[in-house]
């Protein structure tokens, strides 16, 4: 990794976003990249967001970018940062900043001109470094070196970092995961044990960010058992989990999906979880769920799996045989994917008739129009959903003549 020019791989993977970083650099010249992409070119990766900073104070880069017939938006600028669009790709330029006040979650800043000094308010070493527009990398505290050998370092002491922002505590186990060895650093963790506690104060929204990209990223159960192990996953899911059944979901090869690995993890009342967590509206529906009933079995004809899929989703009939293929299996097998491909081929049933069909025979009205069809449904789920219109009529006339449904 050393000797590397990092922008050798951006001319060669992303030649326009080369393109448009050079026009950038012709109009700040003193401007460098940041953070993840310095990192993630330096070990090969993918770069999603193109981050710079500079010594410039906002209002003179803005002044700068748009005397240049540049699009900017002024996205953060009590924090110093501003966004550069170029064809339609947004470039964040933030001014050089260091730490005035802090109180564990935000924090008061001012600028600077000392790249040092600005890299030192960073979380971790790996992500501190920097890259001119020459290619050179100014690494200060050594992440390329912790980069190379997988090894997660806060920049400094870990516990002033942390105390800054307790965030950095699950951001620690989510880099742990994509960039680190099969140990975390003693000094790291011993920071974490001690301060766990500090999550608490924390919004659930970013604690919700954080885990959901645990939850999707690498090593989970690895991961998870550090976070056990450090006193962290307490804090975070206080209703209880289940490392262990969502390392069998793992091993039934799941989709890689954050609610229904959550729905393995926690062992607690889900709907407590997504309500504690504010969850968007359609994960907490999906959460609960995925813990319903009824559950499709290998074996099960069609006659069966036919009613199933006409009153639930087959997303979460799916997503049900997965939790139970973990508490049943615990690893791969050819008759649960059977199973969810025979789901996936069968056309969701539907009812053929509605209340026009009652009403047609002018012998109901009113609510007695719905309890004629909840009987006639009924008898057609318990068919297996293979009574076509005709047939449903039949049996409609049969209600009928039986006389009026009671109430239910």
């Amino acid at each position: 990794m050393t000797g590397i020019n990092p922008l050798d791989a951006l001319r060669r993977d992303m030649p326009d976003v080369s393109g448009q970083l050079a026009r950038i650099w012709s109009i700040l010249p003193d401007a460098r990249l940041v953070g993840g992409a310095v990192r993630d070119l330096l070990c090969g990766r993918g770069v999603s967001d193109i981050d710079l900073a500079t010594p410039l104070a906002p209002d003179v880069v803005m002044a700068r970018l748009k005397q240049a017939g540049m699009r900017v938006v002024p996205t953060g600028l009590s924090h110093g940062t501003v966004t550069a669009v170029l064809e339609g790709r947004p470039f964040e330029i933030t001014t050089l900043r260091r730490d005035e006040e802090t109180d564990g979650r935000h924090a008061t800043v001012a600028w600077t001109r000392d790249w040092r000094e600005d890299a030192a308010r960073r979380d971790f070493t790996i992500n501190a470094m920097s890259c001119d527009s020459a290619g050179v990398v100014h690494d200060y505290f050594n992440g390329r070196a912790d980069l190379a050998v997988g090894r997660i370092r806060f920049v400094g002491d870990a516990r002033l970092r942390i105390t800054e922002d307790a965030l950095r505590i699950l951001r620690f186990f989510r880099f742990q995961a994509r960039y680190g060895g099969d140990a975390p650093e003693p000094e790291a963790i011993a920071a974490i044990a001690a301060l766990s506690g500090m999550i608490d104060r924390l919004s659930v929204e970013r604690v919700w960010s954080e885990l959901r990209r645990i939850l999707v990223g690498p090593h989970v159960a690895r991961t998870l058992a550090q976070m056990h192990d450090a006193g962290v996953l307490g804090h975070v899911l206080p209703e209880g989990y289940d490392i262990s059944r969502l390392g069998r979901l793992l091993a039934c090869g799941a989709p890689a999906d954050a609610v229904l690995r959550l729905a393995a993890l926690v062992s607690g009342d889900v709907r407590e979880v997504a309500r504690r967590l504010k969850l968007s509206r359609a994960d907490t529906m999906a959460l609960a769920q995925m813990r319903g009933e009824p559950v499709p079995l290998p074996g099960m004809g069609a006659d069966v799996l036919a009613p199933m899929l006409a009153d639930h989703a087959l997303r979460d009939l799916s997503w049900r045989t997965w939790l139970r293929q973990a508490d049943m299996a615990g690893q791969r097998a050819a008759t649960w994917d059977a199973l969810r491909a025979g789901l996936e081929a069968m056309e969701k049933p539907v009812f053929p008739l509605a209340g026009r069909d009652v009403l047609a025979t002018g012998r109901a009205s009113g609510a007695m129009v719905g309890r004629v069809l909840a009987q006639v449904r009924r008898w057609w789920l318990e068919n297996g959903c293979t009574a076509g219109h005709a047939a449903c009529v039949a049996r409609m006339d049969g209600v009928l003549r039986e006389g009026p449904p009671a109430e239910t």
